[in-house]
C-alpha cells in the first residue's frame, strides 16, 4: 500500500471556540452572554433549561465560560505556538458581545473589534490564515 500525500495547499490547523477559549467574559466593554451564566456543578442543567436563574445560586459558583483558558490575556503566546505547530489555518469564532455588547449598539465596540484585529494581523505574521466562523 503506497502512503499518500497531503495536497498542495492544504491548510493544516486547528480550531476554538469563544464561548469555551476566550474568557475575559466582562472585560474592555464586553457584556455577558448565555455561556457565562451556565454554571458548572449540579445546577448546570437547571440554569440551561430556564428553570432556575443563575443569580440566584450560592455565591462561591462557579462559571468555567467566564475564564475558560484565558485566550483574551494570552493570545499572543497561544498564536505563536499555533505556529510553532506548523499550523496554517486558524478557525476560530467569535465572541458577538464582545463587538456588540447589548446587541442594540448603532457601532461596534472599538476595543473588541481591536482585539479581533490583532488576532488577524498575528495570524498573518505567522503565515496562518485565519478563518472566523460568525457562530460555533
Amino acid at each position: 500500500m503506497c502512503a499518500k500525500r497531503m495536497p498542495e495547499g492544504f491548510l493544516w490547523g486547528g480550531a476554538t471556540a469563544a464561548n469555551q477559549f476566550e474568557g475575559a467574559w466582562n472585560v474592555d466593554g464586553r457584556a455577558p452572554s448565555l455561556t457565562d451564566v451556565i454554571p458548572d456543578g449540579p445546577n448546570r442543567m437547571s440554569v440551561m433549561k430556564g428553570e432556575r436563574d443563575y443569580r440566584t445560586l450560592p455565591p462561591d459558583s462557579r462559571y468555567p465560560g467566564r475564564t475558560a483558558v484565558d485566550h483574551y490575556h494570552h493570545w499572543e503566546e497561544d498564536l505563536s505556538l499555533f505556529a510553532e505547530m506548523g499550523f496554517k489555518c486558524y478557525r476560530f469564532s467569535v465572541s458577538w458581545t464582545r463587538i456588540f455588547p447589548t446587541g442594540e449598539e448603532g457601532e461596534p465596540n472599538a476595543a473588541g473589534l481591536g482585539f479581533y484585529d490583532r488576532s488577524v494581523d498575528a495570524c498573518l505574521a505567522h503565515h496562518i490564515e485565519p478563518l472566523i466562523t460568525i457562530c460555533h
